[in-house]
């Protein structure tokens, strides 16, 4: 069966790339509904944007949701994947501005929030999208890939010149509540010489050293230090997680990444659906449904952070 969150809630903060005060509000959404986005701040246009991988428009810093009006709305990622991992079918998700709020920089905050409140089952069977043959895209030395997989798998692997995070690799089944454990808290990062850059480009000006992991060399900058060793590849699980979940229904498949990032997953799931041949569209009986992310995530398995 689908699910929804029970209650509306609440958050405030600011965008990362604006630094402008905004608030989002996750709200229950019939059966069928999927995860839809709407910008309230405004009027007299269509303010409507569904979650799907084809009203992307393409950014190497974010995931950014545009719809024919050309109303916006930016960073949806870490909710994303907070919807997801928690097992999240259907959600109206209202926003103040044009960026959701960055908050801690992870998912964290929408998962524990998602998970106290509670969600309640619906009406209506669940589909889930099983990946029948392999499909990969490239870019560079960057790939990305899906292949098939009785579960939703992630594998990421990363490399960076600073030392502080270097070579990381990790692979995870989301069955069984992991992201909630594994992935939830772990925060957006960055160089110290990239940092710089975004500023001299107006962007990331609400990014603080709360709000993400700054990284210079072989030092970790944000005071409070790093709450994995691995936090970095697995800051970019939980963003594929959350750009996978623009497909509309949970994956049955391994997602592979090797320096892949928002721009190269959506190019993923837009050579996945390029052919019907690629993919299978089943009902899922409770034996599929027990494998799917966020099935038997509890709030209080997300570490306890400083």
């Amino acid at each position: 069966m689908q699910r929804t969150i029970t209650y509306p809630i609440v958050f405030h903060g600011v965008g990362l790339h604006s630094g402008q005060p905004a608030s989002l509000i996750l709200r229950s959404a019939e059966a069928g509904t999927g995860i839809v986005f709407r910008r309230v701040d405004l009027d007299g246009c269509d303010i409507v944007l569904p979650a799907r991988w084809d009203m992307v428009e393409q950014s190497p810093l974010c995931t950014r949701l545009v719809n024919a009006a050309g109303v916006s709305i930016t960073t949806i990622e870490h909710v994303m994947a907070a919807l997801s991992g928690c097992g999240v079918h259907n959600a109206i998700v209202d926003v103040d501005g044009p960026e959701v709020p960055i908050l801690d920089g992870s998912a964290g905050p929408f998962v524990r929030a998602i998970l106290e409140r509670g969600m309640r089952l619906q009406g209506g069977p669940l589909r889930a999208l099983r990946v029948l043959r392999p499909v990969e895209v490239r870019k560079g030395q960057a790939w990305a890939r899906l292949s098939p997989d009785d579960a939703l798998r992630i594998r990421f692997d990363i490399e960076f010149e600073d030392a502080a995070i270097g070579m990381q690799s990790k692979t995870l089944n989301m069955s069984n509540g992991s992201f909630v454990r594994e992935l939830a808290n772990c925060r957006t990062f960055c160089r110290k010489v990239d940092v710089e850059q975004m500023h001299a480009d107006g962007l990331a000006l609400g990014g603080t050293l709360e709000n993400a992991v700054v990284v210079d060399g072989d030092k970790v900058l944000s005071p409070c230090g790093l709450r994995y060793a691995d936090e970095a590849v697995r800051h970019k699980m939980l963003d594929a997680l959350g750009d996978l979940a623009l497909a509309g229904a949970p994956i049955l498949g391994q997602y592979h990444g090797f320096r892949a990032g928002h721009a190269l997953t959506n190019d993923l799931l837009r050579a996945f659906f390029s052919d019907p041949e690629n993919y299978d569209v089943i009902r899922c009986d409770p034996a599929t449904v027990a494998r799917l992310p966020g099935v038997g995530a509890h709030w209080d398995e997300i570490p306890e952070v400083a």
